[in-house]
C-alpha cells in the first residue's frame, strides 16, 4: 500500500447524526477511515464513548475549534508521546460527584499509565446552560465563562499541556429530549454545551482540550438504544476524554518556524463528511484547497448539501453510501486510483471546445 493520504473526519456535534451523534458511535467508523487512510484527523465527538474508548496511533485527537484552525492552515500539528493532563474541575459539581472524577482519573493513571495533574476548581460555578435552536440542534451557554479561562490558565502555568474539564450540566432526567435520545432519536442535547466549554478553551490557550459532562446517573430503561449505551456504564463520561487527551498532538501556530514532524493542511489528502453537513468552517476549508471531499450518507437535522453549495459536478465530490463505501474511496486515493475508474457507466472523454483568441492576441 501506497504512504498514508492524511485524511479529516468531520461529525458535527449536537445535529442528531444517526452515526456520530450518540456515545462514540463514530468510532467504528473512524478506526475504518483510519486503516483506509494511514491517518485520520478527527474531533472528541467521534472518539468520545464515554466509559468506552479505542486508542490507535493512526488518529489524531483534535478538539473542533483546533480543528477548524488546522484546516484553514493556521494551526499545524504536532504528534507526541504523552500530554500531560491537567484536570478542571467546575467548582458547581457537588462533593460525591467530584469525588467521582478524581477516582477515575486515579483509575486511569494506576491501570492505562496517562499522566494526569494538576488539578484545579474554578474560582465560581460555570452555570451551564442548555438550549435547543429552531432547527432543533443543541447549543448552550456559561454564566462564568471568565472562570473557566482563569482555571485553565492556572492549568497551563502548573505545566499542564492538555486540558480535561468537566463542568456541572443541568440534570433533567424527565426530559422527553432525553428520552428520545436514549431510544435512538433526537440529539445530543448537552453537545453543543459541551463545543461551547472546549473552543472557549482552545481558542484561549491554543491546547488540546476536551469536555466530559458531571451529571447525576440515570434509572435503568430497558428500552435503551445501543448507540446510548455507552453513557450508562458509569458514574463519569471522563474516562474517554483522558484517553484522548493522552496523545492528542500539539496545536502550533503556522508562523514559519521549523519544527519537528507537523502536520500541516496542506497534506490533507480528503475530507469526510456527513452528506447534509458541509456548512461548517473545516469542510468549507478543504473545499476552498481543493482537499477532495468524500460525502456520506449520515442523515442529520441539517440539509446543507452538494447541491446547497453549488458544488454539483464537480471531480473534487465523491458521494458514498455508508463510511465502508468512503473506506473504499479513501483507498482508491491513497493508491492513485481514480474513483471515476469505478463508477459505471464510464463516459468517453470529451475535447475541449476551441476558444477565440483574445482581440490583442489577434493583432
Amino acid at each position: 500500500m501506497g504512504s498514508s493520504l492524511p485524511t479529516l473526519l468531520v461529525v458535527p456535534t449536537g445535529i442528531g447524526c444517526e452515526i456520530g451523534g450518540f456515545a462514540g458511535d463514530a468510532l467504528p467508523s473512524a478506526r475504518l477511515l483510519a486503516a483506509a487512510s494511514g491517518c485520520l484527523i478527527t474531533h472528541p465527538n467521534v472518539m468520545n464513548g464515554a466509559a468506552l474508548y479505542w486508542s490507535d496511533p493512526r488518529i489524531h485527537y483534535v478538539e473542533g475549534y483546533g480543528l477548524d484552525r488546522f484546516a484553514a492552515g493556521e494551526w499545524a500539528l504536532r504528534p507526541v508521546r504523552q500530554q500531560r493532563i491537567g484536570l478542571l474541575l467546575d467548582a458547581g459539581i457537588e462533593p460525591d460527584l467530584r469525588q467521582r472524577h478524581l477516582q477515575v482519573a486515579d483509575a486511569c493513571r494506576a491501570s492505562l499509565g496517562l499522566t494526569i495533574g494538576p488539578v484545579v476548581t474554578t474560582d465560581h460555578p460555570l452555570g451551564v446552560h442548555l438550549e435547543l435552536g429552531e432547527s432543533g440542534t443543541s447549543w448552550g451557554s456559561l454564566d462564568r465563562p471568565d472562570a473557566l479561562l482563569r482555571a485553565g490558565e492556572r492549568l497551563k502555568a502548573a505545566g499542564a499541556t492538555a486540558i480535561a474539564v468537566v463542568a456541572r450540566f443541568p440534570d433533567d432526567p424527565e426530559s422527553e429530549a432525553l428520552a428520545a435520545y436514549r431510544h435512538g432519536g433526537g440529539v445530543d442535547a448537552l453537545a453543543g454545551a459541551e463545543a461551547v466549554i472546549s473552543h472557549l478553551l482552545v481558542q484561549h490557550l491554543q491546547m488540546p482540550c476536551a469536555h466530559a459532562p458531571a451529571l447525576d446517573p440515570l434509572p435503568l430503561d430497558p428500552q435503551l438504544d445501543p448507540r446510548a449505551a455507552g453513557e450508562e456504564l458509569a458514574y463519569t463520561f471522563l474516562a474517554c476524554v483522558l484517553v484522548g487527551l493522552s496523545r492528542a498532538p500539539d496545536l502550533i501556530a503556522c508562523d514559519g518556524m521549523v519544527r519537528p514532524d507537523p502536520l500541516h493542511a496542506d497534506q490533507l489528502g480528503a475530507v469526510v463528511a456527513p452528506a447534509g453537513a458541509l456548512g461548517g468552517d473545516a469542510v468549507l476549508a478543504c473545499l476552498e484547497r481543493h482537499v477532495p471531499l468524500i460525502t456520506v450518507a449520515n442523515p442529520s437535522l441539517l440539509e446543507v448539501t452538494v447541491d446547497a453549495l453549488q458544488l454539483g459536478g464537480s471531480d473534487a465530490v465523491h458521494e458514498a453510501g455508508s463510511y465502508a463505501e468512503a473506506a473504499g474511496l479513501l483507498l482508491a486515493l491513497r493508491e492513485g486510483v481514480s474513483p471515476e475508474a469505478l463508477q459505471r457507466p464510464l463516459l468517453p472523454l470529451r475535447e475541449m471546445p476551441l476558444q477565440e483568441r483574445p482581440l490583442q492576441e489577434q493583432l
